[in-house]
């Protein structure tokens, strides 16, 4: 039996993570540090006996030790972190607390206990970073690697770059035993309502506009959250201290492609699925008539990156990594899943 620290433990990747280990390590305990904030739900994770949920804030160096100490953990899985691009173009200081201030707090805690108090005891603190890292790419560049020179271009990525940049800095002048992975655009249950795939979904059921920046061709890789965590699973298990691991899910679309999967996969499953137009009458597909009717372009986000591409070689050769869901079948999965928990999603569109 282990003892796992999961920070940001009720948020999207991190509540789908939580859920992930206790499947396949049921004999772990698993605690979760999350100060609850818009994107942390206590009910994502509610169902997980073997979770425990510590409300309190990643900046509280004392109580990441104490809980390093108190409950003998080995392994810190840090998911912790301010993560919308928007928000951290109109309020970038929540982004630098959190995801710089909060990642070197946390960072100190591990090296007091693990290496000055314990004397260098097995440990593993890995830390969840973003492509997004490493800039924007053109229609024909290569895709980004783990050599790719880090490029920002907004407020979260740079901070998210500042928290990578830390943690190689620990293992480098402390030894702390640290591996990173940045992975792509993630998407699947429980991703709170303000992200592309989980906020046209719920926009198409209500009625209201898709809203889509620019020309809706900028292009990502899509990563179910599924495969993101048999990826952080592989690396906790397979890799190499100090190293950094990229993880995606070969699915490079643009964003109008999304879309219009998001629109088709809404109007089928009103044409396959009973009740459903009376649960939702605001929805065109409940009135015979097709989603796709809801898109509408608004002006472009600033410093919008045009696209990103993961080339995941090493994590294949080094961890055996490999994505298990298509972007069809995970889309689909993926609407099905908030059809059937709205108890759990629509509380976040009131508040």
């Amino acid at each position: 039996m282990a003892n796992v620290l999961v920070t940001g433990g009720a948020g999207f990747i991190g509540g789908n993570f939580v859920h992930y280990w206790a499947d396949k390590h049921p004999d772990d305990a698993i605690i979760v540090l999350d100060c609850l904030t818009y994107a942390g739900n206590r009910s994502t994770i509610a169902g997980v006996e073997q979770a425990e949920l510590v409300v309190g804030n990643i900046l509280d160096t004392d109580l990441a030790e104490k809980l390093l100490r108190e409950r003998d953990i080995a392994t810190i899985v840090h998911f912790a972190a301010e993560s919308h691009v928007d928000r951290s173009i109109s309020g970038p200081d929540a982004f630098i607390e959190t995801n710089i201030l909060g990642t070197n707090s946390l960072l100190k805690a591990a090296r007091k206990v693990w290496l000055d108090v314990d004397g260098g005891k097995p440990h593993r603190f890995h830390h969840i970073s973003t492509d997004e890292v490493f800039g924007t790419l053109g229609p024909q560049d290569p895709a980004f690697s783990e050599t790719t020179p880090y490029a920002p271009n907004s407020p979260y990525s740079a901070s998210k770059a500042s928290s990578d940049h830390l943690v190689r800095a620990y293992h480098h002048t402390y030894g702390l035993e640290v591996t990173t992975t940045n992975c792509s655009n993630n998407y699947g249950p429980y991703q709170y309502p303000e992200k592309l795939i989980p906020l046209f979904l719920l926009n198409a059921l209500s009625g209201k506009p898709l809203p889509i920046y620019g020309d809706g061709m900028n292009v990502r890789d899509w990563l179910h959250v599924e495969d993101h965590c048999r990826g952080i699973e592989a690396c906790l298990s397979a890799g190499k201290p100090g190293e950094t691991y990229n993880i995606g899910g070969g699915e490079e679309l643009q964003n109008m492609a999304v879309i219009d999967r998001i629109c088709a996969e809404v109007d089928r499953a009103f044409a396959e699925i009973d009740g459903l137009a009376d649960r939702y009458p605001d929805a065109p597909a409940a009135k015979g008539r097709a989603t796709s009717e809801l898109k509408h372009f608004v002006t472009d986000r600033v410093g919008h990156d045009r696209r990103y591409a993961i080339d995941e070689r090493k994590a294949k050769a080094e961890l055996g990594y490999m994505p298990q869901h298509d972007f069809e079948s995970g889309l689909a999965g993926t609407l099905r899943w908030y059809l059937e928990n709205e108890a759990w999603w629509s509380p976040l569109l009131r508040g």
